[in-house]
Parts: structure tokens; sequence; C-alpha cells
């Protein structure tokens, strides 16, 4: 079974620990993007049959900037991926369907980036074109916080918590110049703005059902159906808080809350996105590689093999055609 994923921290993860980039030197060393302690690494996506992986430059701006700003420190974790793509031919970068494709015909990985907090453009639209040279290509439009793009989940129910003046600017921008708009995170109100005045299809990267979870975080089962009506989907995340209240992440819950977004936005709206290095907590699946026990239980669980392959990597695909 092959795989795409929507969503993990790991440049994060590497980017806060002063990891320096990889480089054919460096190799060998313990993690780096190759060959990471954490929940995955490239060496360990491309041996469990990933296909693409959408590496986050996730910025916690609650925290002050590691560089000379916040902008400045997603810029270096763009970097850190090209330094690690920049000595090994079996991953590469990838900004669309086309150079997927290619990747995947010369059996070589994907790695799409992306940004986890929209808050980094500081009001500046132009920024947004840069991060476009850079390759990003999806945008988190908010994290935990209010930012000058709108509103968190954590505000949902209040008035006037959508999106802001610049965030329906930001929006228009995204959509002009191919960048996916990302809705995990967002508030209740944002996610509608969203749905209502973009034009292309938009996905929640990595967020569950709040049918089966009652956690902010996760989308209702008419926000489900109205990402899946945009053509969007919905990556499953495996942090166990947004599962179960139990806050414990087990297969059974993630194949759950995917046949729940099957039921509620259809076969084409669900997809993986794992949150791999953004959480802690018990994880059943604590390691891409383990990734193939996800296929087997879903298997299991009476899921045929063209709804598996959707899942998987299937969806997924169908996504890059909008980049």
């Amino acid at each position: 079974m092959h795989f795409i994923d929507f969503h993990c921290d790991t440049l994060a993860l590497l980017y806060d620990q002063e990891i320096p980039e990889a480089s054919a030197d460096t190799a060998s060393e313990t993690n780096t993007l190759w060959d990471s302690r954490g929940h995955l690494d490239l060496t360990r996506l491309l041996d469990a049959g990933y296909l693409a992986q959408f590496f986050a430059c996730f910025v916690n701006m609650g925290n002050p900037p590691r560089a000379e700003s916040h902008f400045a420190d997603a810029l270096a974790m763009c970097g850190i991926l090209k330094g690690a793509l920049s000595y090994d031919s079996r991953a590469a970068l990838a900004r669309n369907r086309q150079e997927y494709q290619e990747n995947k015909d010369a059996g070589a990985l994907s790695c799409f980036l992306t940004v986890e907090e929209g808050g980094i453009l500081e009001n500046r639209l132009e920024r947004l074109e840069t991060l476009y040279r850079q390759g990003v290509r999806l945008l988190t439009l908010t994290w935990n916080y209010e930012n000058c793009i709108g509103f968190s989940h954590k505000f949902s129910g209040r008035p006037d918590t959508g999106l802001k003046p610049f965030g329906f600017h930001v929006l228009e921008e995204m959509e002009r110049l191919g960048i996916l708009a990302d809705v995990s995170h967002l508030s209740d109100e944002g996610f509608y703005d969203v749905y209502r005045h973009s034009r292309r299809p938009f996905l929640a990267s990595h967020s569950c059902c709040r049918a089966l979870c009652g956690h902010s975080r996760n989308l209702t089962d008419d926000m489900i159906r109205k990402t899946g009506e945009r053509q969007g989907v919905v990556g499953v995340n495996f942090y166990g808080a947004f599962l179960q209240e139990n806050g414990e992440s087990t297969i059974e819950a993630i194949v759950r809350h995917i046949r729940h977004v099957i039921h509620t936005g259809g076969r084409q709206c669900a997809a993986l996105g794992t949150d791999f290095d953004g959480m802690g907590g018990f994880l059943e699946l604590d390691g891409c590689e383990k990734m193939p026990r996800l296929a087997a239980a879903m298997e299991q669980a009476g899921f045929t093999t063209g709804e598996i392959e959707d899942v998987c990597f299937r969806n997924a695909e169908r996504m890059l055609g909008f980049l």
C-alpha cells in the first residue's frame, strides 16, 4: 500500500533542536531528516511505501522567533528540507501534480512544503509570493491564536471571529498563486468564510470528527460535508485528544474517524493528516514505518481495496491537481 500524508511537524522538531541542515557529510548522524529519532524521516517514509509527505514549517507565534522574525523561522525550515534533498535523489521537492508524477515515475518520494500559522504574513501580502517561490503550496491559516488572517478554533461561537479583512485578501491571493487553503485550527466562523468565499477546493490537512470526539479542533458533520462538496479532503489526525475522550491514539479510533468522514463527506473526502512529530501521548501508530498496520486494520474492518487506496493516497493525488 502507498501513502500520502498531508501534515507532519518534523521540520519544526529539527529546527527547535538546532539540528544542522543535512548534507552528505552529516547523512550518517542521528536526528537529521534522513535519520530522525522522531515519528518519521525520509528513509522510513521510503521504506514504508510513501509517495509523498507534506512537511509543515510550524511556527508558534506565542514564543519569540529564533531568527529575526517568525517569517524568517519558516524560511529556515524550508531550508532544512531543501538541504536534505540536495544530495540524495531518492526524495525530491514537489510543487505540483506534474512534479509529483515525475518523482513517482522515478521511484522518488515527493516532499511538499507547507506553513502552519498564517500569522507569519504579519499583514504583508507580498510574503505569500515569497513563500510560493520557496515552494510552499499549502497554508494553514491559523494555529491556536488570533492572527492577522482570522481566529483559531478557540474563538468559535463568539461573534465576529471569522476571517479578517486581510484574511479575505490572503485567500484571494492564495487562490491566484495556487496555494491550498487549510482550515485545520480555524474557527468555525472562519471555516464558513472560507467555504463561502473560496473559488477553489480547500482542505483540512489534519483534523478529526467532532461527532466522535467533542474537541473544538475537530470538524462538525456540516463542515465535513461542505469540504467534500467543494472537492476538498479531511486528513484524519492521529493525535489522541482529537480521536477519543480518553486521549489515546489507537488504530481502532483512527479507523472510526476515517469511516465517519467517508459516510459524512463521501469516499473522496477522506485522507491522512497524521500530525507526526507534532503530538505526544500514547500512540499505537508511533511512526510512519507502522502505517501498513492502518491499511491492514481498514481491510479487517470491511473497507474495500478501492476505499483503502482512496484514503491512503488516491484522494490526496487528486488534490494535487489543484496546485
